[in-house]
């Protein structure tokens, strides 16, 4: 039998932390009842009676999650409510739904067994897709199964309701509608052996300001309920049985950051400009139109990649030339005057399935995607494109292509756009005959042509995140060869620096997004090299303006004319690292 002792033991691990903050409390476990069910043969003449349970627990079901959407807009608002759509998409799905109903008679099973075969068949082929977007849609379909078997079962609560003192959340995983009905008086922090920052149940904690850590593997069959746990969810640590000097450290850690946030927010207004008058135009990524509000929060000046795909997914049917529009129209408005830079369809491969018959490949992020996919389906392309000019009529929209490899793909890209101009014209619909195109350097043919490209657009965009994997041959998701994910190789500087000098000789100036773009460390090589503009998610621009305005454009010259000359991918980190160390040690502690 286990002594005190070893039951008292200081056990550390470390995760995904989706939401920071630094917090400690006792454990709630909580237990996935939801999943459990007893299987049990039926009858032909039982079928109906089933279908009939199944039929009353999707209507409550769908009552629930109105009833949680309606909670969560008035609570923290509408924006972050919408993630129940997608919820609500599933309990309306007919082909999941007659499916079901179909398996009753093949299975000759109760409705909870056949529900949860059904459901997982959904589930691990989604799981098996590369794109993260699909892959989270997984989840979406757990937690309303989920709540699904909870109402055949009559239990019409989850054990979170019967909280009566303050703790810190251990499970297994936290459906998004259990994390958005969270009492944060009594739910400190919480902590999943599964998610990724990409998830529902992740962009709630954030959206609800809770401390959290996801990817902790086996944490919620290590703790008991009760233990002392310490959470920061920013470096993703948890502590169970912290000692005295973890609460100190920890708590000094809590204390700079709250500092140093609150640093950060009086920075929103302020320009993205060095201390000796350099002007960094700094925008953010979105994906959906709701993500406008964080934009002009952050104090971004313009959106520098709008990843129009997601309006594609989820659907049953392609948007149409009006609703596209419409939309464009929208996010342009409401970022006025500043611009808006619209990426072309980045689809194919595993994103495309639903909608278009599309061939099996080995390697879809290589193969039939993106500006291949679209010029490959005029039809569908043109629609976008007549749908982002007609929006150009505001003025600040730009356009772009992904994926170029070569020039005849931008000229037959810009054949086709020609000819969408051709066609409103004959219709009388204003545009913007000035509308500003670029392409995304993400290939390096791309980046080694870049002067045969130049002539042809008006802006190059280095998409970092592709440059690096398709340079290196390194899949980043792989976890066999991450460690040769390195965006400071020096083959990524120099194929960086070539492309954005060639704009420059062409009059063209060039942005950067990715990972690369976002991470502080990286920003004054990005500027040295002479990027014109970094784009970035619009939780990291307080971050990348602290580095800019506390940096000299001389001294960010400096570096890349010294990382230039360096022979490996430590070294330059290291050189990139001595800066920032130099600039703002406070900020550098917390990104450690």
């Amino acid at each position: 039998m286990a002594n005190k002792a070893e039951l008292n033991r200081r056990v550390e691990r470390v995760g995904i932390g989706v939401s920071p903050g630094v917090v400690t409390g006792p454990v709630f476990l909580l237990t996935t009842d939801g999943d459990r069910y007893v299987e049990r043969s039926i009858s032909e003449a039982e079928v109906p009676r089933e279908v009939a349970r199944f039929e009353d627990a999707l209507i409550a079901t769908r009552r629930q999650l109105h009833e949680v959407q309606r909670q969560v807009g008035e609570a923290i608002g509408r924006e972050n409510a919408s993630i129940f759509d997608a919820h609500l998409l599933v309990v309306d799905d007919r082909s999941l739904v007659d499916e079901v109903v179909r398996g009753l008679s093949s299975y000759k099973k109760n409705v909870e067994t056949v529900l949860h075969i059904v459901s997982e068949r959904y589930v691990q082929a989604l799981l098996r897709v590369e794109d993260d977007y699909l892959r989270e849609r997984a989840a979406d379909i757990r937690d309303v199964t989920r709540r699904i078997m909870r109402n055949l079962s009559g239990v019409s609560s989850s054990a979170l309701a019967t909280l009566s003192q303050p703790c810190v959340l251990v499970a297994k995983d936290l459906p998004p509608s259990e994390a958005a009905t969270i009492d944060k008086t009594k739910v400190l922090a919480f902590a999943t052996d599964v998610g990724s920052p990409t998830s529902h149940t992740a962009i709630m904690a954030r959206a609800l300001n809770i401390p959290a850590i996801v990817g902790l593997h086996d944490i919620s069959v290590r703790v008991s309920r009760g233990d002392p746990v310490l959470i920061d969810g920013g470096k993703g640590v948890l502590i169970v049985h912290p000692s005295e000097d973890d609460l100190e450290s920890y708590g000094k850690v809590e204390a700079s950051r709250r500092s140093l946030q609150s640093s950060l927010d009086e920075l929103r207004d302020e320009p993205a400009e060095t201390l000796d008058g350099y002007h960094v135009h700094l925008s953010s990524n979105i994906e959906l139109p709701t993500d406008v509000d964080q934009v002009v929060a952050s104090g971004a000046s313009g959106i520098g990649l709008y990843r129009t795909e997601y309006l594609f997914l989820s659907r049953k049917e392609l948007p149409s030339e009006d609703e596209q529009a419409a939309v464009y129209e929208q996010v342009a408005r409401r970022m006025a005057p500043a611009h808006v830079i619209i990426r072309t369809l980045d689809l194919g491969g595993d994103k495309f399935l639903s909608l278009v018959k599309m061939p099996q490949e080995m390697n879809p992020f290589m193969g039939w995607r993106a500006i291949r996919f679209c010029l490959a389906q005029p039809e569908i392309f043109k629609t976008q494109l007549r749908a982002v000019l007609r929006a150009s009529h505001l003025g600040n929209l730009k356009l772009m292509y992904p994926m170029i490899s070569s020039l005849d793909e931008v000229l037959k890209a810009n054949l086709l756009l020609d000819e969408c101009k051709d066609e409103l014209r004959a219709q009388n619909i204003p545009f913007d005959e000035e509308m500003d195109v670029g392409i995304m350097i993400e290939i390096p043919s791309a980046a080694l042509t870049a002067h045969l490209l130049a002539p042809h657009v008006d802006f190059f965009s280095l998409g970092t995140n592709d440059l690096v994997q398709y340079t290196l041959a390194v899949d980043r998701v792989n976890e066999r060869i991450a460690y040769l994910y390195q965006p400071t190789h020096p083959a990524i500087v120099r194929l960086i620096k070539n492309a954005i000098d060639v704009g420059h000789q062409h009059g063209i100036w060039t942005g950067a997004c990715g990972e690369m773009a976002g991470n502080p460390l990286m920003v004054p090589l990005l500027i040295g090299l002479g990027v014109d503009e970094i784009s970035v998610s619009a939780s990291v621009v307080p971050l990348v303006k602290r580095v800019i305005r506390r940096l000299r454009y001389s001294e960010a010259e400096q570096l890349a004319d010294t990382v230039l000359a360096l022979e490996s991918a430590h070294e330059i980190t290291e050189k990139c690292r001595e800066l920032v160390q130099r600039l703002t040690p406070e900020l550098l502690e917390l990104l450690a």
